[in-house]
């Protein structure tokens, strides 16, 4: 039996994404032929078409790529329809506190570790062929719990944060941090070292975004876990070069 995404990461193996926005299946496809562990999807700056989504998800999987969904600022019922769909994982925006990290580990996972509706009959139970206890276990070990840190006030939760049980690590988004950080809070680079140390010293998963390979190559020797890229920004940078040429 293949090893969720969950399983991987948690056993050390380093894994490489691609953060898109929808609509972009031919991008999914094109993804999982060069080779990459895992597409993340943004639902939160992009679409959050459920149906497109699925779409986006069945076409990942058909290639044996897991998808991860970046979902809205506490958005519960997305989080909800999001697994339904078959997505192997989430990672939340903004958490300030440990009890927006409990709250997005509620969400996502089904009782007794949190309040997930249960449904057996929706894509991820393979619409209701797999028997509910079994259905439940792996829905509760595989689920990817991811959170971002992107303020001062997260950066200085960090531990609280990263201490949340069955939260499987943290994303530092570092264009909200720069936006919301002060001239009285810590700098940039300080902040998101001071998340990563959290992280580390908590052994929670660290995942970064990056633009360029050498960017990529650099994190996961920094200690990243999980490293993605940062599609548009990438492919602007390309397209830009391209047009250049004239």
């Amino acid at each position: 039996m293949t090893a969720s995404l969950r399983q991987r990461a948690r056993a050390g193996e380093k894994l490489i994404g691609a953060l898109l926005r929808m609509p972009s299946e031919e991008l999914v496809e094109m993804l999982a032929v060069a080779g990459f562990d895992f597409v993340l999807i943004d639902c939160e700056h992009g679409p959050a078409d459920v149906v497109a989504l699925r779409h986006h998800i069945a076409l990942a999987q058909v290639h044996g790529v897991p998808v991860v969904v970046r979902v809205g600022e506490g958005d519960r019922g997305q989080i909800l329809r999001v697994l339904d769909q078959g997505a192997e994982g989430i990672l939340a925006p903004h958490l300030d506190t440990a009890e927006d990290a409990a709250a997005l580990v509620d969400a996502a996972l089904y009782p007794p570790v949190g309040s997930r509706g249960f449904a057996t009959y929706s894509r991820a139970g393979r619409f209701g062929l797999v028997p509910p206890a079994e259905h439940r276990d792996s829905w509760l070990e595989d689920t990817l719990v991811l959170g971002m840190i992107e303020s001062p006030r997260g950066v200085a939760e960090a531990r609280a944060i990263v201490a949340t049980p069955r939260l499987d690590g943290i994303m530092v988004g570092p264009a909200d941090l720069a936006a919301a950080s002060g001239p009285h809070d810590l700098p940039v680079p300080e902040a998101i070292a001071a998340v990563h140390d959290a992280l580390a010293q908590a052994g929670s998963l660290r995942m970064d975004i990056v633009g360029t390979k050498d960017a990529a190559a650099a994190a996961f020797d920094a200690g990243a876990d999980l490293v993605v890229y940062n599609l548009a920004s990438s492919l602007m940078a390309h397209l830009h070069g391209l047009a250049a040429a004239r």
